[in-house]
């Protein structure tokens, strides 16, 4: 993205981006419903008529927001390159979590608003099930051979990296989620052995 000028406001051309960017906060501040034109605009310092001008209607702001959220998390996925070894696997994730909690609030917050969305389940499904693949391609980096368990495996152990994830926004403690990224390390290893 292009830097911002010295004002903290968009430059020509990145009020778009700065606007999709202003609705992933806000949304994970006040949640989809609290998701306004005026507090997209005040969060990306510009006006609500660029909101309107640039996506025309709620719905599309969101869609936008969420088909940009999903390319950045997918391009960004903490085990998108196998590990190597047990404890590469989401090693990063307590860091991340820290880093980038506006952004996983958001996702979490699309997540529940897809099962009363159809428009956007499709999309949180997708995202989920590419998850899940990266997971179970992980599993095989590691040379874990689960055989007929493998995709049920794979869904447990995202459903661990997810929940570690949510637990990590509530309770905003990187240790206590170092030392449950520790033991799954130790599990990965002992399946690791037994492969």
């Amino acid at each position: 993205m292009a830097k911002r000028a010295e004002s903290g406001r968009p430059g020509y051309n990145e009020g778009r981006e700065a606007l999709l960017e202003a609705t992933v906060r806000v949304v994970a501040e006040h949640g989809l419903r609290g998701l306004t034109y005026r507090r997209v605009a005040e969060a990306a310092q510009t006006t609500h008529a660029l909101v309107s001008y640039h996506f025309g209607s709620w719905d599309a702001l969101i869609l936008e927001a969420a088909a940009r959220a999903d390319a950045e998390s997918l391009a960004d996925t903490s085990f998108e390159t196998p590990p190597r070894q047990a404890a590469d696997f989401a090693r990063e994730l307590p860091d991340r979590a820290q880093r980038e909690a506006h952004d996983h609030a958001f996702q979490f917050e699309l997540a529940l608003e897809a099962r009363r969305r159809p428009d956007l389940g499709e999309a949180v499904r997708a995202r989920y099930e590419h998850y899940f693949e990266t997971t179970r391609d992980a599993l095989r980096a590691l040379d874990i051979d689960l055989g007929d368990d493998e995709q049920a495996a794979s869904r447990l152990l995202f459903a661990a990296i997810d929940g570690l994830m949510l637990q990590q926004l509530i309770f905003e403690d990187p240790e206590r989620t170092r030392e449950a990224i520790a033991l799954l390390h130790r599990l990965l290893g002992e399946l690791q052995e037994r492969g």
